[in-house]
């Protein structure tokens, strides 16, 4: 990232110096067409993701989307989503330009999810990345494939025609292995294929506060001295065990081969990095997630706090340091009685659930508005 003359100074350049990408886990088109998205960008934003929910609360709020929906006309309400979310991140693409290009590709990425009704059809998630990566058609974007068994042979698939992926809702380490072995046999399906790796982009998105959450009900539950001193522990003990297998699988020859053919890292990118408990410091899953080669991607209040933050630190041992500590964190949690594989498989399934959910309000609210103006048009 290259501050110019317009860019502000900010704890996020201290990250990126030590690494860290920093993207906003946040979407709408007002922020595209007021230039908020660009301020964001000024201030040391690199990219940005976008999930259901996300959509969801935008197409919620206000008349932003009024006008598009109106010239849509008569059409099937999945399709109207489909028209209203690619014109959104189609635009954010053309805002992160210019980040893409000084990044050499790095950075400036835009996500967007297929439909996560789709996280158990294999063949289905592939079709609709095909269609998103066709319809947007912009070389910045992501396209986001949920972790699931289902999901991980997609990932491959989806990798092997040159689209490149953000794998979502990674919780375990066991899976965060297989989303990795995914992304290789995907990257070797391709050259195979005669693709240009380099061309090929993918982060792997492991979630961290929604581990705390859990966990830290179970332990309180528990309530003994041993249990509670584990609080607020385990979410980062995770990640950064999962940072460990990331230096693992990235310095094996199977990967030297492809990096030799000009193939990228799929880099670590911290989600879910929004405290859930306010007896947590708002920027403990930033500032103890300081890796180099990792993307942290923050809700607006989270980014805020680490722009304001006058602690943010450069020093990578928070995560390097500390894998024999994050193991013991890990071993202490199966002892007072909290399964690791227990919470994770449960994570998974709400993760997919609640994107669902939000995926059906958002047709709701899109169904609603074209009834709207339908309703509007008769009576004119």
């Amino acid at each position: 990232m290259n501050a110019d003359k317009n860019t502000q100074r900010t704890a996020l350049h201290t990250l990126h110096e030590a690494g860290v990408s920093v993207w906003l886990d946040d979407l709408n088109r007002p922020m595209i067409t007021t230039g908020e998205l660009q301020e964001y960008i000024d201030r040391g934003v690199v990219g940005v993701t976008t999930n259901p929910t996300i959509f969801a609360t935008a197409l919620a709020e206000g008349d932003a989307y009024s006008d598009q929906v109106a010239d849509l006309g008569q059409v099937d309400v999945d399709e109207a989503v489909f028209a209203l979310t690619t014109e959104d991140v189609r635009n954010a693409c053309d805002v992160f330009a210019p980040v893409y290009e000084a990044t050499d590709g790095v950075d400036g990425k835009v996500s967007i999810e297929v439909d996560p009704g789709l996280a158990h059809d294999t063949a289905g998630t592939v079709e609709m990345a095909e269609r998103l990566w066709q319809e947007i058609d912009q070389p910045n974007l992501l396209v986001k494939i949920p972790a699931t068994e289902e999901g991980l042979p997609a990932i491959s698939q989806t990798l092997a025609k040159g689209i490149s992926v953000n794998v979502t809702l990674i919780f375990s380490l066991d899976r965060y292995r297989g989303v990795m072995n995914a992304f290789l046999t995907g990257l070797e399906q391709a050259r195979e294929a005669g693709l240009d790796l380099s061309k090929i982009h993918s982060v792997a998105s492991f979630f961290v506060s929604r581990v705390d959450s859990e966990i830290d009900k179970r332990l309180e539950e528990i309530g003994s001295d041993e249990a509670l001193s584990l609080r607020g522990k385990a979410g980062l003990a995770n990640a950064h065990l999962a940072y460990q297998a990331f230096e693992e699988v990235f310095s094996t020859p199977r990967w030297s081969n492809l990096a030799d053919d000009g193939a990228h890292v799929q880099r670590p990118l911290w989600a879910s990095t929004g405290v859930k408990n306010e007896a947590y410091p708002d920027t403990l899953y930033v500032t103890e997630l300081v890796a180099p080669n990792t993307v942290n991607t923050m809700p607006g209040g989270t980014l805020e706090a680490t722009i304001n933050h006058a602690e943010v630190s450069a020093d990578t041992d928070t995560v390097t340091g500390r894998y024999a500590e994050a193991q013991q964190v890990l071993d202490d949690l199966e002892r007072v009685g909290v399964s690791y594989t227990e919470v994770t498989d449960l994570l998974e399934r709400e993760g997919v659930e609640k994107f669902e959910k939000s995926w059906d309000e958002l047709l709701e609210s899109v169904r609603g508005e074209l009834n709207r103006v339908d309703g509007a048009e008769q009576e004119s």
